[in-house]
């Protein structure tokens, strides 16, 4: 079925100071007409581990979606993952979103003493890995073999609610993890080009521009083909500020970021201006790169809401 690119919005977990606190956060999220709150898995500065902080948002919440915004496929066995989150799912009423990726933090890595493998034998690990968790989602025994992964006559419980399985997200900004996403992803991350496994690297800063931008489109669409009409275009929005001098806010990021102020307030993951300059650059956005589904940090929920209150669903 050919999305339909209506805006949707979500939001992205990055603390809070107690329970009440992120069940607060969780429902005042929903009540804003934001569609998901997702939880970031990373060892470092991220306090909550992703599958409980969702089952926690679950049980607050009655419509908001929830999902990892991603697991790192390298710090569980998808088997685990997979009747992991297929309870998340049972237990939501089908409200989860299934965010995954191959890994690409340098410092979880070494602070917890995994061995970082090359990114193609990680991106090989998270396609079997993927393989894996639609498979023991499906109905009845599952096997395979792989170079990674050995699942033997083993019937995946319980099955999720959503049927065939949770929409996946699988985002990045290189050309082998996009074909990846373009072939297993309902939702697809337009995101930074990571290798260097830290986001403020210069590479990493410079595939942000809009012509980068359009350099990754090109490849998902040709590694999608006539599946591209189907898949939902999402990127996590990491800047959000309220300014009526959004130029002189363009300079100064373009003087940081060594790229054109016009690049810089055009970058999907940035938004600068008064509430009709970043709408304007949200509809723009989507015409160019078709990109409809925007995650801002928790922190700026409130600042954001007015946005959500526009154009959600338009």
């Amino acid at each position: 079925m050919t999305h339909d690119r209506r805006f949707r919005f979500g939001v992205a977990v990055t603390g809070a100071a107690s329970g009440e606190a992120f069940a607060e956060l969780a429902r005042r999220a929903e009540g804003c007409g934001y569609s998901a709150l997702f939880v970031p898995d990373h060892f470092v500065d991220h306090p909550f581990a992703p599958i409980p902080a969702l089952a926690a948002a679950a049980a607050v919440t009655t419509t908001l979606r929830i999902g990892p915004l991603v697991l790192g496929n390298d710090y569980k066995h998808p088997v685990v993952l997979a009747r992991e989150a297929a309870t998340l799912d049972v237990l939501s009423d089908g409200r989860l979103e299934l965010g995954i990726g191959a890994g690409w933090m340098t410092a979880d890595y070494e602070k917890a003493g995994l061995p970082l493998d090359p990114p193609g034998v990680r991106i090989a690990r998270l396609e079997e890995a993927i393989t894996v968790l639609k498979g023991l989602f499906a109905e009845g025994p599952f096997s395979f073999r792989g170079e990674h992964y050995t699942i033997t006559d083993l019937d995946g419980m319980p099955k999720p609610v959503q049927q065939p399985h949770p929409p996946f997200i699988i985002g990045g900004g290189g050309p082998r993890i996009l074909r990846v996403a373009a072939r297993e992803a309902s939702i697809v991350g337009v995101n930074a080009f990571l290798r260097a496994g830290e986001p403020t690297a210069t590479e990493s800063v410079h595939s942000l521009t809009p012509a980068a931008t359009d350099q990754k489109l090109a490849w998902l669409r040709d590694a999608a083909g006539d599946r591209f009409d189907d898949l939902e275009l999402q990127t996590l929005v990491g800047f959000v500020l309220s300014t009526d001098d959004r130029d002189s806010i363009g300079q100064g990021m373009a003087a940081a970021f060594g790229v054109e102020p016009r690049d810089a307030l055009s970058t999907p993951v940035a938004l600068v201006g008064t509430q009709d300059e970043m709408i304007e650059a949200l509809e723009a956005r989507r015409e160019r790169w078709q990109l409809s589904y925007h995650v801002v940090p928790s922190e700026s929920l409130e600042l954001f809401a007015p946005i959500v209150a526009r154009l959600a669903g338009k």
